[in-house]
């Protein structure tokens, strides 16, 4: 079953180095702690098993949430297209709203582009517009 995260930077760094020191590939890993960290059978406050990772500052108590997101085959650097894809939207209304100024990209020469992370929290951010309209 396919399963696309996107984790913080030191999240991500550490899953790359234990999936390297173990020669394990990440799916692997991951795989592997969901198996031996989440109880499926629990009630859903006791779902997550808690670890206590021992540190510079001693033990600590943690969680961690796993939160879906686009396929990795997506780069950085979307076209109007690509956009589409992420908003689920078709190629002309990523075009009419990037050239109306609600959509965040760049025109360059005939082309938009758009960066993933920015369409990502642009639609993260409430819509005013709408607001107004609803009063």
């Amino acid at each position: 079953m396919p399963l696309y995260v996107k984790l913080p930077s030191a999240a991500g760094d550490a899953l790359h180095r234990a999936a390297q020191a173990r020669g394990v590939p990440k799916k692997e890993l991951v795989a592997e702690l969901v198996t031996r960290y989440i109880d499926v059978d629990a009630p859903r406050a006791a779902a997550i098993k808690r670890v206590e990772p021992v540190g510079e500052r001693g033990p600590m108590m943690g969680v961690y949430s796993f939160q879906a997101t686009t396929p990795p085959d997506l780069p950085e650097v979307l076209n109007a297209a690509q956009a589409g894809e992420l908003l689920q939207i078709s190629e002309h209304t990523v075009i009419e709203l990037a050239e109306a100024g609600r959509l965040p990209g760049k025109k360059l020469g005939p082309v938009w582009r758009f960066s993933r992370t920015g369409l990502v929290a642009w639609l993260e951010t409430p819509d005013t517009q709408h607001k107004e309209h609803r009063k």
